[in-house]
């Protein structure tokens, strides 16, 4: 028993002994720690106290943004005719044997309605939207914020960026502000302004999903995809509207959607506002868009392909070729330099260098920053059109036929004109968005021998005889693996 007791009695010691030391070490070094901990917990609530914070209140909250923003937000409805307007293979062997003057029965003309949205840009009446709301369309009715109604007509439009311009006969206007879509930064909240399925003034909100995005949605040959993406609900409707950030100033014009369903699936994309406003500019002033071109073939820069050409750089865009006669052949660029920057701008997507070089005409300089071999350097490039000189494009102009209609075109060799007992005509050598692919079944490869029964022997000659033309037009041509003459129609 007395082994036990002075066991106990040493183990009583021992937790003194320990619970002294501890008293000791919590009194010089834990009482600090604590003191810390708790300093830090109070920071820290206060923070993100349960209390109303002001600041953060503002900055969560749309409504000043939505009333700033809604009256510049308009409703657009649109009625097309659709009309007959292809006509089939061997159409000229009935012309001969009914005579000249005989055509095929047209179908009855149907009305087709759609719907879009608009933004106010100037207190007189113009108002931006997309081009592909308000393309081919007969009769484009605006509706105001107030309920006023106006029929708009077409001041021009681009389908190279999908931007429209329109003007009512108003005044007195509730015009949107502009900001630098520049300045923009991914995660940012954003507000979708529009009229989806003609619910009008329909606000939603999102953030910056991404920025410089191309989806291959514009289908034009000097298409300028660069879009703001944003996971705002965006359906059909909001098309032309208004994509704003949290002080109600447009960032973007809201244009198209990425979705399995047709619907709203968090995938949304508006074209900048940097964008928006060069071309608001310029078809106002000129009725066309005046577009520089840097004279490049480009591509993306990733490690596999620095890797592949022995690059000093894992980012940028490389050149691949230049073009002839185009502004970089007049400069010191050379295929191989990888650009890095445009007047200061960094750039990694071939999407961010269409956007910057989007923004500016022909005439405009600008500063290109390469690597070279390893090393950096700055060259001024004097950008040109796309007949590689600095003249500003008129309307009516041949480029502007070929965006209306949708096609390339090129001379026929004179072999292949043989071969198909024609003495001329030209070749349509691609198709894009336009009249022609909108309209008919025309092919490439199609040659081009008559327009409105006049013969065409150039490319040139071709652009001056459908400078003028309105209404109804007829084209005529073969194609060198099929029998017969083709015969298609359009109005323009």
């Amino acid at each position: 028993m007395k082994k036990y007791g002075y066991l106990i009695a040493s183990a009583v010691l021992g937790s003194v002994f320990s619970l002294s030391l501890l008293f000791v070490f919590q009194a010089d070094i834990i009482q600090p720690k604590t003191k810390q901990i708790v300093h830090t917990e109070q920071d820290f609530i206060k923070k993100v106290s349960y209390e109303k914070s002001s600041a953060t209140h503002e900055l969560l909250d749309f409504t000043s943004s939505a009333e700033k923003v809604m009256p510049t937000v308009v409703h657009i409805e649109t009625r097309v005719s659709v009309r007959t307007n292809a006509y089939p293979p061997g159409f000229d062997i009935w012309k001969e044997f009914f005579g000249p003057q005989w055509s095929l029965p047209q179908e009855e003309s149907n009305v087709r309605k759609g719907s879009g949205s608009g933004v106010v840009v100037s207190h007189d009446g113009y108002i931006v939207t997309n081009n592909h709301v308000i393309q081919n369309a007969d009769e484009i009715e605006i509706t105001l914020h107030d309920k006023q109604k106006f029929i708009a007509k077409v001041i021009g439009s681009d389908s190279n960026t999908d931007i429209a311009l329109l003007k009512i006969e108003a005044e007195e206007l509730s015009p949107i502000t502009f900001a630098n879509s520049d300045e923009i930064k991914v995660g940012e909240w954003v507000l979708a302004v529009g009229n989806p399925f003609n619910l009008n003034s329909t606000v939603t909100a999102g953030i910056v999903s991404a920025k410089g995005r191309n989806i291959n949605i514009l289908k034009q040959q000097y298409a300028i995809e660069s879009f703001i993406q944003t996971d705002a609900a965006i359906n059909p409707g909001n098309s032309g509207g208004a994509l704003t950030n949290i002080y109600g100033d447009l960032v973007g014009i809201n244009t198209a959607i990425a979705s399995p369903t047709g619907s709203y699936s968090g995938y949304g994309f508006a074209v900048p506002s940097n964008i928006v406003s060069k071309v608001i500019y310029d078809l106002k002033t000129y009725g066309i868009v005046q577009r520089g071109f840097l004279g490049v073939s480009i591509r993306e820069v990733d490690s596999k392909f620095a890797e592949e050409k022995k690059l000093h750089v894992h980012t940028g865009v490389y050149i691949e070729d230049i073009m002839e006669k185009g502004a970089a052949s007049k400069s010191n660029l050379q295929k191989s330099d990888v650009i890095l920057a445009i007047d200061e701008i960094p750039v990694k997507t071939t999407s961010e260098i269409q956007e910057i070089i989007g923004r500016r005409s022909p005439g405009d300089v600008v500063a290109v920053k390469i690597n070279r071999f390893g090393k950096e350097e700055v060259i001024s490039v004097t950008l040109t059109n796309r007949e590689g000189n600095v003249a500003l494009t008129e309307k009516n102009s041949g480029d502007e036929i070929i965006a209306t209609l949708g096609i390339s075109v090129a001379e026929v060799d004179k072999k292949t004109l043989a071969k198909t007992n024609k003495k001329q005509g030209i070749e349509v050598t691609a198709i894009h968005d336009g009249l022609i692919r909108k309209h008919t079944s025309m092919r490439v490869g199609f040659i081009i021998t008559q327009v409105d029964k006049t013969p065409i022997t150039s490319v040139e000659q071709f652009m001056s005889v459908m400078k003028n033309k309105k209404g109804g037009v007829m084209i005529e041509g073969i194609y060198k693996d099929a029998p017969g003459v083709f015969y298609y129609a359009f109005g323009m």
